[in-house]
């Protein structure tokens, strides 16, 4: 199978083949970052997303993986989504607000097991900065210097960035948690939760 380069070449030179090829192998992957941080209007998010791709596929210069450059679009996509929604010229902070904070609704995530929907309760209520990164890190599994360029910082930034998040992750779930056996369970064995999540966040799509 070629490699995203060789897709995004052949596209640019108008294989209109290519291009579907590579929006498949990245579609879930897109879906995925979408899913838990927005409730309603997932798929017109998604699209606005490929074709943010379509039209800046020439400006691409190709100094990150093509994986990293489509994150990097859909975090651009969903700020403009939010930033739609508040009324009167308000500015609205992702470093300070949260998912929780602009939609108390529950996640729309069928969770099987209690750790599990503890850990997407808590995520919607650290700031939408901090939500991007950890889900980055924990679902797309992008080491820090690729998470540094989904959201646009110096990778010491997206270090510490990575840090706070888990440390307003704990808390949060240390906040709403139903028993101290649920966080137990949930803080010591966090990676494979959120692995075991990963894989079974678009179920129910």
């Amino acid at each position: 199978m070629p490699d995203d380069a060789e897709l995004l070449e052949k596209w640019r030179a108008g294989d209109r083949k290519a291009g579907e090829t590579l929006f498949d192998r990245h579609f879930d992957a897109v879906a995925r970052f979408f899913r838990n941080k927005v409730d309603h209007g997932i798929d017109d998010l998604i699209q606005r997303t490929f074709l943010a791709c379509v039209e800046s596929r020439d400006r691409f210069r190709g100094d990150s993986s093509f994986r990293t450059y489509i994150f990097a679009v859909a975090h651009n996509v969903l700020g403009k989504h939010y930033r739609s929604k508040r009324r009167h010229g308000d500015k609205i902070d992702f470093g300070i607000t949260s998912v929780h904070d602009i939609a108390p609704s529950p996640s729309m995530i069928v969770a099987k097991h209690r750790e599990q929907r503890l850990l997407l309760q808590a995520l919607r209520r650290i700031p939408l900065d901090l939500q991007v990164v950890l889900e980055l890190y924990y679902w797309e599994r992008l080491p820090a210097n690729q998470v540094a360029q989904v959201v646009g910082v110096p990778e010491g930034t997206a270090r510490t960035r990575i840090r706070r998040a888990k440390q307003l992750l704990e808390q949060e779930m240390a906040k709403i948690a139903a028993s101290p056996e649920d966080l137990s369970s949930t803080l010591v064995n966090l990676e494979e939760w959120a692995a075991d999540l990963r894989e079974h966040m678009l179920d129910d799509k």
